[in-house]
């Protein structure tokens, strides 16, 4: 059967769904007869036979239709973009026919529009993913994961009561799904009650006080086993870290950096927020974010992406990248550069002339920045390493940080951020602008001012207002930057501290030298 017939054939199905579901059904067989691999035909079966009443058969169409989509080029296409951070390629592929066709084919299907609905947020189409999402609770009251899609857009866009109201209400449908309550929790500006914690209880078997109670021994027991859990998942080695930083100084001294002046994409656009995560990159973001100037995206994962891509293309391990960019000509370090600025293009929804990528990792890709996009601007957002590395440690991420959960590797990765960051300003002085958290809780404005001289932008007060700015924020910060300045995160491990031991001797001199820097020779 040609495509067209195979089409055509599809669409006299759906024509006849609407009114004789039977004999919609009875299309179905025939087409996947000759296109075994035909999502769309196992789509259609599964909703003529959800039509008919016959649920437990639809479900299994529905799985069929999902393992004949693994062979559609398009739906190929869409997920290596997604998986592989193209995200130019993905939005192209994700706003035409892959998903329109699965929602259409099969719009019962909470399922399918949930995807739909989180593939648009990826790409940054909040108001279309919220009015998707509105459509589908009015239709699926019932449906507890959706409702908590629909939260976390909600919390993304700023709506922080309507997201509250949305975990709520798939909490009374579902109180046992702990995603929901860590999404609670995550939002960090409502505390949980006697209510809550019974409902935990009750969901848990045997849950233990939270933090918010005040029980900090049992909070921190219940931290620690989170966490070890957590860790054994992930298998992080602090050692691969160290192993990349001591790569970094070797081959990148003054010299190296001065003989390879002048390569890479002469773009001044990105300004890159980095550090370590919770050291407030998301209020520095969103104060920059405010300016006229100045759009904000979200953590994009370009740089790593490309930096390990090198490694893997030049030395077969993409763990040998520092190695790989040392060798590169300096036409290789433009070209990188510009792959850069065309990979995250569909970021920016403005004709602002600077966007800010705030990756907290891209600490760690710093010589990679410098040579390939070397007009770029770089803000090191810096935290003491107490509140930091505890505030990493009570956080469970999404996604990434596997450093974040044992106590002694967050200490030991702090150490090396703050060991290469020493030799970058060592070697390329005044190349990075770095922000002391706690200075910035005591001197806004000044603070505001120095950052903005250094990006070379006239001083805006709308970067005092930050908190007004109802711009997209999808870090678990979201909720903390849309209050004025505070010092709510100040001192948060000093309950915790007969417990932090391992994240002192860890951190080693950092710890007593902060806001400045151990000796080079660490």
């Amino acid at each position: 059967m040609a495509t067209v017939t195979h089409d055509q054939a599809l669409a006299n199905a759906r024509h006849l769904l609407a009114g004789q579901p039977a004999a919609g059904l009875a299309q179905a067989p025939a087409i996947i007869e000759v296109v075994p691999t035909s999502a769309a035909a196992h789509r259609l079966a599964a909703h003529a036979l959800r039509a008919l009443g016959r649920e437990d058969e639809a479900q299994a169409a529905a799985l069929d239709a999902v393992g004949a989509a693994i062979h559609d080029p398009e739906m190929i296409a869409a997920a290596l973009a997604l998986a592989e951070d193209r995200l130019p390629d993905a939005e192209a592929a994700l706003r035409g026919r892959p998903l329109d066709s699965v929602l259409g084919d099969d719009p019962d299907n909470p399922a399918h529009a949930n995807l739909k609905a989180a593939a648009l947020g990826r790409i940054g189409g909040y108001d279309e993913a919220i009015a998707l999402y509105e459509e589908l609770t009015r239709r699926f009251p019932g449906h507890a994961k959706l409702w908590m899609s629909y939260g976390h857009m909600l919390k993304t866009v700023g709506r922080q009561d309507d997201s509250i109201a949305a975990y709520r209400h798939a909490l009374a449908t579902d109180p046992g799904l702990g995603e929901i309550w860590w999404s609670l929790a995550n939002l960090k500006t409502i505390r949980f009650d006697a209510a809550d914690r019974s409902a935990m209880e009750a969901a848990l078997v045997d849950a233990a006080p939270t933090d918010d109670a005040g029980d900090h021994a049992a909070a921190f027991r219940h931290y620690a086993a989170g966490n070890a859990i957590r860790s054994a998942q992930l298998g992080y080695d602090p050692a691969d870290t160290r192993a990349t930083v001591d790569a970094i100084i070797a081959h990148f001294p003054a010299e190296r950096f001065a003989a390879m002046a002048g390569a890479g994409a002469p773009d001044p656009d990105p300004i890159f927020v980095l550090g370590l995560p919770r050291a407030g990159s998301t209020l520095i973001e969103q104060i920059l974010a405010s300016h006229s100037a100045i759009e904000g995206t979200m953590e994009l994962p370009d740089i790593p992406a490309l930096a390990l891509s090198l490694g893997r293309d030049a030395k077969g391990d993409p763990r040998r990248w520092v190695e790989a960019l040392a060798d590169l000509p300096s036409d290789a370090l433009a070209d990188l550069g510009r792959q850069f600025l065309a990979r995250t293009a569909v970021q920016r929804k403005t004709d602002k002339p600077f966007y800010i990528d705030k990756l907290p990792n891209n600490w760690l890709y710093l010589p990679f920045i410098r040579l390939t996009l070397p007009c770029a601007k770089i803000i090191d957002a810096r935290r003491h390493p107490l509140d930091c590395c505890w505030s990493n440690f009570r956080q469970h991420f999404a996604k990434g940080q596997a450093f974040s959960y044992g106590l002694e590797d967050i200490g030991a990765y702090y150490r090396d951020y703050v060991r290469l960051m020493a030799h970058i300003d060592a070697v390329q002085p005044g190349r990075v602008h770095r922000v002391i958290h706690e200075a910035l809780l005591d001197d806004p404005e000044g603070e505001v001012r120095a950052m903005l001289s250094y990006l070379n932008v006239p001083f805006d007060e709308a970067c005092l207002a930050f908190y007004a700015n109802d711009r997209a924020v999808r870090t678990a910060s979201s909720e903390q930057v849309r209050r004025p300045i505070n010092r709510d995160g100040v001192d948060q491990w000093r309950p915790y501290d007969a417990w932090l031991a391992p994240l002192k001797a860890a951190l080693g001199p950092v710890l007593e030298a902060y806001p400045g820097v151990p000796l080079l020779a660490d």
